[in-house]
This record gives structure tokens, C-alpha cells and sequence, in this order.
């Protein structure tokens, strides 16, 4: 698809005017009636500001030239998958697993290639040839190419403070936490049962926490996950049944 035709459909996707559009990106109603014609294309600034008010990939934008690829993990990345920066907006180097509000979520090649080999293993391709393909590409991404395994201060000292704060809380079953990894809010937004009746999901799909499963004793599982603003613990079977919220707590 053309950019003439991305920007078409986006608009009125959202069923907006070419003047309204105009008025949302600080352009010409002429401009956006040329963008749609195929006569010009945005600048780099109005591109900016269309990836931000649409929530999609400038890539996307421009009619997808480029597979965009995470330089941290070497996940293909949809615009739904794309990390953001601080103020955002999106980031087309990275998934939103690796990077997150501006911040890099994994120092350790180690911890993400074990991240990664848990959901890439399979009978037909087993954890030491998806751990063995890891290794080999990392050392090509961009991310480790030019930081190696620098530490982002910020994003460690959450998780210590996080790990620190879990094993302090004094939860019968509850295993020693000894890392915690990038979550996306997809991916753990169970909804819990509450007294009333009613379910309540605490976690947002567009937002990245860490945390991690632990095993309890009698096949029983604990479900630790955090950020800045709480801690959360749940408590599950493996037989499929519903979460219990054992803990909720703004820190």
C-alpha cells in the first residue's frame, strides 16, 4: 500500500475531514488533500506527528519499505509489538519487550536469551539449537553491537528494588525471588476475582512490567509482577484454574 493510501484510510478510519486531520498535525487542508493524491509526501516532522496521532509506525506510514526487526531480540515487529519512547512515541528499533518508556529492559544477553528459548523451543526445534541461534544472532543486532551489555541504571535498580521489596513481603509459599524479566500487559493481563462478584484486571496491554512465575509446593504457581507504582502477586494451579490475587500493593 502507498503512503497516499495509508494516510486515506487512517483518516477515515477514524472518520475525520481532511480539514480536521489538517488541524491535528498543524498543516494545510491542501496539505493533506496532496499527501492523499500521491502528489507530495509528509516531511520527516509531519511524519512524526501522523506516527504519534494514528499510533502507528512511521515505517507503516510509508507503505512498509522496511521488515522492521527489534535490535535487541530479533523479533519481527507488527506496530502493535514496536516499543516506546519516553514522551510515547514509538521506537522502530525495538519491541516493546526490550524497551519500554524509554528504558532498555535487558542488560543481560544471558537473561534474554533464556527468555526467548522458552517461547521459541519446540520438539522440532529443541531449547539448546533455539539457545545456540540466539547466541548467534545477538552479537548482529544493533543494541548489542553498540552497548554490549551495558546496564541500564534506571531500569536495574527497579528490578533489585522490586525483588528486594517481593522477598520482604513475607508470603507463605511464595518461592525466593531471584530475577525478574520484561512482561507485556497482553500477556499477564489475567482478570482476578473479586468479593463483589466482579473481575478486575489490573494491567495495561500497552505498558511493559516485569516479573516472573515461580513454582509453590503442591503443584501450585506464584505470579509475581511489578513496575514504579505496585507490586502484585497472584496464585494459580496448572490445571487451568482461575488466578487468586494474593496481593495488590502501591509502593
Amino acid at each position: 500500500m502507498e503512503t497516499k493510501d495509508v494516510i486515506l484510510n487512517l483518516r477515515t478510519g477514524k472518520g475525520l475531514s481532511q480539514d480536521e486531520l489538517a488541524e491535528k498535525v498543524f498543516v494545510t487542508r491542501q496539505a493533506v488533500s496532496r499527501w492523499e493524491t500521491g502528489e507530495t509526501t509528509p516531511n520527516t516532522e509531519t511524519l512524526k506527528l501522523l506516527s504519534n496521532f494514528f499510533g502507528v509506525s512511521i515505517n507503516t506510514l510509508l507503505g512498509s519499505p522496511r521488515k522492521l526487526i527489534c535490535q535487541c531480540c530479533g523479533m519481527p515487529m507488527e506496530d502493535d509489538l514496536i516499543g516506546r519512547n519516553r514522551d510515547g512515541s514509538l521506537n522502530e528499533d525495538y519491541c516493546k519487550w526490550c524497551y519500554a518508556d524509554g528504558a532498555f529492559t535487558y542488560s543481560s544477553a544471558d537473561d534474554l536469551i533464556e527468555v526467548c528459548v522458552k517461547h521459541m523451543a519446540s520438539e522440532q526445534f529443541p531449547a539448546e539449537a533455539a539457545r545456540e541461534y540466539m547466541k548467534n544472532l545477538l552479537p548482529t543486532l544493533g543494541y548489542w553491537k553498540e552497548r554490549g551489555a551495558a546496564v541500564d541504571g534506571e531500569t536495574e535498580k527497579l528490578k533489585k528494588d522490586l525483588i528486594g521489596e517481593f522477598n520482604a513481603l513475607g508470603i507463605a509459599g511464595l518461592p525466593k525471588v531471584e530475577k525478574l524479566y520484561a512482561l507485556v500487559g497482553q500477556y499477564v493481563n489475567l482478570a482476578y476475582p473479586l468479593p463483589s462478584g466482579d473481575s478486575a484486571a489490573f494491567l495495561d496491554d500497552e505498558k511493559t512490567y516485569f516479573g516472573c512465575q515461580l513454582e509453590g509446593e503442591n503443584g501450585r504457581c506464584f505470579g509475581v509482577i511489578g513496575n514504579a507504582d505496585f507490586l502484585l502477586v497472584s496464585r494459580y494451579g496448572k490445571d487451568g484454574e482461575d488466578p487468586e490475587l494474593i496481593l495488590f500493593k502501591k509502593r
